[in-house]
């Protein structure tokens, strides 16, 4: 059925909505074809959305011409949605608005195909997985619950302003309106989304969206070296998850045609797909936590919220538990199109000889990469991180360093265990460093410290 709207009043407002591009609860068509119903249908199950007719993908305005004969073939695809639908249209200078609200008796189908928006994509899923998934999610989105200590006084602008320029979104709009056709308002008021990515303390009103750092002494969850929480922004927060990361594990450096090349043991572009797939689809409802943790022979990100569908489609399907979230994130650009994230991840660890493994159980997700644990020396520039071991005597000096450097209360027994050698090898390394004029150590062996000199 298709009902007059008062949706957009005039071209200035459609036009506000045109600059946003296409997204999670917007669709641009040229013109009407056999996608209009699976548009709507994706629509109807998501949170609802408006398909504007008359723009081309890229947003240039081509116009629609809104005959009866066209309304009729709009309606009819509409009818082709059960159980049945009811959409909007209004018709705007010389573009057409069809408004598909968020269904009530979710889920749909369009001739038989069930649909899920997803970012700016729209998903074909089978019924049973649909069905698990509104099942699960069978509560208040997480994304759209406000919270009432939060107001726009709490809300980071400059944060905000940061992520329009970005995702070179126009900031001649106010920030009211360019917040509300990016999800980020419920009844006029900031959600948790917008909280989450924009708030001045997120850590206050959301206490487990926090991201923990942990780097292990050998194998096992017994003795930590380091650890770091990480309770910024949602943006800050993915930076600094991988800057850790990053300063934790082993470097190798290739010296070619005069330029340096820096190779991190396990691939950049894993790890980054894996942090930002652990902050996009976690269970914020749930009181756990995004870990992060290193041990000398692997690295695990797990995430609480275990997968919406059949465990034999990861990498070729996805369910986004927090559509808001990846309609965000997909503007960022940080991932590319639906359910290729655990692809790309198993690729690219493929091609540099990285094995991986991913656990699931009834509350997370897991990625785990193995580390290769071998120091690279290549014209003679190494990196080595604390808890790598090396073998090679001429650099076991500098390993020291960068030890204590990182934990200077680390005893001669641990450095010993780190580096897989015997303790009086270590304690002679220690005297070296001191006739060198590098190491001095302040107060006796339990309780005392170490200073680097230079």
């Amino acid at each position: 059925m298709i009902v007059k709207s008062v949706f957009c009043t005039d071209f200035k407002e459609l036009n506000d909505l045109i600059k946003l591009g296409e997204g999670y609860t917007l669709e641009f068509k040229q013109n009407i074809n056999d996608s209009l119903s699976k548009e709507m249908c994706a629509f109807v199950n998501s949170s609802g959305g408006k398909i504007i007719l008359g723009i081309c993908d890229d947003g240039t305005i081509v116009g629609f011409d809104l005959t009866n004969t066209k309304k009729a073939i709009i309606m009819d695809y509409a009818r082709h949605i059960d159980p049945s639908l009811t959409i909007s249209v209004e018709k705007v200078d010389n573009l057409v608005v069809i408004f598909v609200p968020e269904g009530k008796d979710k889920p749909y189908s369009a001739n038989g195909v069930f649909y899920l928006r997803e970012g700016a994509s729209t998903q074909k899923l089978k019924r049973d997985e649909v069905k698990r998934f509104f099942q699960k999610e069978n509560k208040i989105s997480f994304e759209k619950q406000t919270n009432h200590e939060f107001t726009l006084k709490n809300f980071n602008y400059k944060l905000f302003n940061e992520f329009l320029k970005k995702t070179n979104l126009s900031r001649n709009n106010e920030s009211k309106t360019i917040m509300s056709n990016l999800n980020l308002l419920t009844n006029s008021q900031v959600n948790n989304a917008g909280i989450l990515f924009f708030s001045q303390d997120v850590k206050h009103y959301l206490p487990n969206a926090i991201i923990t750092c942990t780097l292990f002494l050998g194998k096992e969850r017994v003795e930590i070296l380091d650890s770091k929480e990480l309770n910024n922004d949602f943006l800050t927060n993915y930076e600094n998850a991988f800057t850790y990361l990053k300063s934790k594990l082993n470097t190798k450096y290739i010296i070619k045609d005069i330029q340096r090349q820096e190779i991190l043991e396990i691939p950049k572009e894993a790890l980054r797909e894996a942090i930002v797939n652990a902050m996009v689809h976690r269970d914020y409802f749930s009181l756990g936590k995004i870990q992060i943790d290193i041990f000398y022979d692997r690295v695990e990100l797990s995430n609480p919220g275990k997968l919406l569908f059949d465990r034999k489609q990861l990498g070729k399907t996805s369910l986004a538990r927090n559509p808001v979230i990846f309609d965000l994130v997909h503007r960022l650009n940080w991932v590319e199109k639906v359910g290729s994230g655990i692809k790309r991840i198993k690729d690219t660890c493929k091609k540099q000889g990285i094995k991986l493994k991913i656990e699931t159980t009834v509350d997370y997700f897991k990625i785990i990469f193995y580390r290769q644990n071998q120091q690279t020396q290549v014209n003679g520039t190494v990196n080595v991180p604390v808890n790598v071991p090396v073998n090679v005597p001429e650099t076991r000096l500098e390993t020291i360093k960068k030890i204590i450097i990182n934990n200077n209360i680390i005893t001669t027994v641990k450095i010993a265990k780190l580096l897989n050698l015997n303790q009086k090898t270590i304690k002679r390394d220690i005297v070296k460093l001191k006739e060198q004029g590098i190491l001095k150590r302040i107060g006796p062996d339990k309780g005392g410290y170490w200073i680097i000199k230079k």
